[in-house]
């Protein structure tokens, strides 16, 4: 019998999101009969603790004689119980600072951490994450910001909608004008976000007509890497070599910038990517683009206007492009940004049901075939008071100072 538990989310500010809901845990059990899960209590949780009740589960204070954690953001550092496997977002694979001293306490309690991030399979396709409700929630901002500075539609905030079909309800009571909306990526996030465009009924376009057309209604194009990149010298390039070797490649994206009115960023931007475009090239006459939802909200990363993340509570802010600053989004010359780095809280039950399903078909497997596809193995970060191989190159994190970071 193998014992998991669903910790109580404890990060400020509170994620009302969970690795399973009831209904899940029930499939869970029934298919893996040695199976057991405990909840740890919680006031905050989209599904209540009578919900799990309900369902037939154990809810209790005391955790402690479980075998596997499974949460969804980190732990704070004294509820983390010491010789446990432990499964969470660590944030710490990129080196984030501000999770040092996380990645040292796990170490230091002898835990196994099992990052939701890394979960993989062998070509490194992630297999469960909350992708496509980012991309959701991000364009869904992204039109609602659109309709608040130019006073022509108000919808609701995502958060304050139940799910998914509610928001696609409020959508359906507002006219989208003649915009042209460059997507970028094609994971889970880029499709997420195709999933609003097309519930609107926007056409899709190619992107030799996007780049050379006008309409007189609204149109998108979805695009990928080699859209807006090319070869340094010119020659025939492909994703893999552009994922593998970035710094053989120059962003072209400029010819976007110029086309559309709505940027929609829903790509993965690796380390030494070319950057999108800079502050200069925003200040352009020919510079069109006068909304980005910036769902990967990298800060300092391939979109200058991306200054700070924004919030649940306040998700816009403007970027006035001449003076490379921060200004209120209704501004006339200001470009609106949207850039909420935690948007899948705002669907999460959605969220959480789409992700339980995610971990019950591609990790619960892995405990009970011997991790005959390595899923467990992929994903452990530590084990007996080390980092694994897979994750050495952390060492000299976890051992810097926070100034030397």
């Amino acid at each position: 019998m193998i014992k998991f538990a669903l910790i109580k989310e404890r990060k400020t500010p509170p994620d009302r999101r969970v690795v399973f809901s009831p209904e899940e845990l029930r499939e869970a059990v029934k298919q893996f009969p040695d199976i057991q899960f405990k909840i740890e209590s919680s006031d905050i949780r989209i599904f209540t603790d009578e919900e799990y009740r309900q369902a037939g589960f154990e809810v209790t204070e005391d955790i402690s004689d479980c075998d596997i954690m499974l949460g969804v953001k980190e732990v704070p550092l004294p509820y983390l119980i010491p010789d446990k496997k432990y499964f969470f977002f660590s944030h710490t694979i990129k080196k984030q600072p501000y999770n040092r001293d996380l990645l040292r306490e796990i170490l230091k309690k002898n835990i196994e951490l099992y990052d939701h991030e890394v979960i993989i399979n062998e070509t490194g396709g992630r297999l469960i994450g909350f992708g496509r409700y980012a991309g959701i929630v991000g364009a869904y901002n992204g039109f609602r910001g659109i309709g608040l500075k130019n006073g022509i539609f108000e919808l609701p905030k995502a958060e304050s909608l139940p799910n998914l079909k509610i928001i696609q309800d409020e959508l359906d009571k507002i006219s989208i004008p003649p915009l042209k909306i460059v997507l970028t990526g094609s994971g889970k996030v880029g499709e997420g976000a195709k999933e609003i465009l097309e519930h609107l009924k926007i056409p899709k376009v190619g992107v030799e007509e996007f780049l050379n057309s006008e309409y007189t209604h609204p149109v998108y194009c979805q695009v990928d890497v080699l859209d807006y990149n090319r070869r340094k010298d010119g020659a025939q390039g492909s994703n893999r070599e552009f994922y593998n070797h970035p710094e053989l490649y120059e962003s072209n994206f400029k010819k976007f910038a110029n086309a559309a009115d709505f940027l929609i960023a829903g790509h993965f931007y690796g380390e030494g990517a070319p950057i999108f475009f800079t502050a200069e090239d925003a200040k352009s006459p020919d510079f069109r683009i006068k909304y980005i939802a910036d769902i990967s909200c990298d800060i300092d990363g391939p979109i200058p206007s991306t200054i700070r993340p924004s919030t649940i509570v306040e998700p816009f802010y403007g970027y006035n492009k001449q003076e490379e600053k921060e200004v209120d989004f209704k501004d006339e010359d200001a470009i609106l940004v949207m850039a909420v780095d935690n948007l899948p809280c705002e669907l999460p039950r959605d969220a959480s049901e789409g992700f339980g399903q995610m971990f019950l078909e591609n990790v619960l497997p892995a405990f009970f075939n011997g991790d005959k596809d390595g899923i467990l193995q992929r994903a452990q970060m530590t084990k007996n008071g080390s980092l694994t191989p897979r994750f050495s190159y952390l060492k000299d994190y976890v051992k810097r100072e926070e100034s030397e970071i």
